[in-house]
């Protein structure tokens, strides 16, 4: 549905009002489009009074890292590194399909220790009206340490957050959809440093041969590709192959396999619909 300019100015500006009522605002801040919107607006409505925070870990990867200093830089944000252990988690280990929830409450309780040192009133993360379509576990962790979420606040939609975030003049605005590195591990394959890094490296590689938007799902001995459908085709070309195949195996893997449906957002969580229709 097309959203018109008055009704993105109306929710932009009931989202800086939410801003504003919530006190000394922390923002947790990865360098995605959500998050980075929702710290450039917490700037513009808070100024000083507002933080973006970034976790560092090993499911972060070194190109979000980037592009959050970026962000920084561009738009003068106040910002500040923290590191985040959720690799000492052993329920973030296990990668059960909650896994995220453990990530999240690593994630909160770390930014709810430096909200408390630095007395900050709250802390705020980019959760948006799309994701309630999807499984979520780590909202579960937000709402347990009384996170706001003020996307949801206004209901603001995806598409809504890239627009405002083109008006903005973020550089944010059309990234492809991210997620932390462990989202590559089938549930139940355990999270390891090294397999975090055999996916970041892999994706890179795969992004340094043209593709914009990509995942290597890591299954063992078989690293499965997924590349936006509009860019399959040239995947599927002899050359590109063989040059997928010739980046990827040399980080660890046996086989390389390409998925034909392409890639899609919450690949993963399809085992779970698969599980749940034949417990039914």
């Amino acid at each position: 549905m097309d959203v018109t300019p008055s009704t993105l100015a109306a929710k932009e500006a009931a989202l800086f009002g939410r801003l504003r009522a919530a006190g000394r605002v922390m923002v947790a801040f990865s360098g995605g489009v959500d998050s980075s919107y929702l710290a450039w607006a917490a700037q513009r409505a808070l100024g000083e009074a507002s933080l973006a925070v970034t976790a560092v870990s090993a499911s972060y990867p070194e190109s979000h890292r980037k592009l959050a200093e970026q962000v920084v830089a561009q738009f003068a944000l106040p910002h500040r590194f923290v590191a985040t252990h959720e690799l000492e988690r052993a329920g973030y280990r296990a990668n059960s399909p909650d896994r995220c929830y453990f990530c999240k409450t690593e994630l909160f309780e770390v930014m709810g220790k430096l909200r408390e040192e630095l007395r900050f009133d709250t802390v705020a993360y980019g959760v948006n009206t799309d994701d309630q379509g999807d499984f979520r576990p780590g909202h579960r962790a937000a709402q347990e340490h009384g996170v706001l979420s003020p996307f949801l606040d206004v209901a603001l939609s995806k598409a809504e957050i890239r627009a405002l975030s083109r008006a903005a003049g973020l550089p944010t605005a059309e990234l492809p959809a991210s997620a932390c590195l462990a989202s590559r591990l089938p549930y139940g394959t355990p999270v390891t440093p090294e397999r975090l890094r055999q996916v970041e490296r892999g994706e890179d590689a795969l992004r340094a041969l043209g593709f914009r938007q990509v995942r290597l799902r890591h299954h063992g001995a078989v690293a499965r590709i997924e590349i936006d459908p509009t860019e399959l085709a040239r995947a599927l070309t002899p050359e590109l192959a063989r040059a997928i195949a010739a980046a990827i195996k040399p980080l660890g893997f046996r086989y390389v396999a390409l998925d034909l449906e392409g890639y899609r957002t919450g690949a993963l969580n399809e085992v779970l619909t698969i599980a749940g229709a034949a417990k039914a």
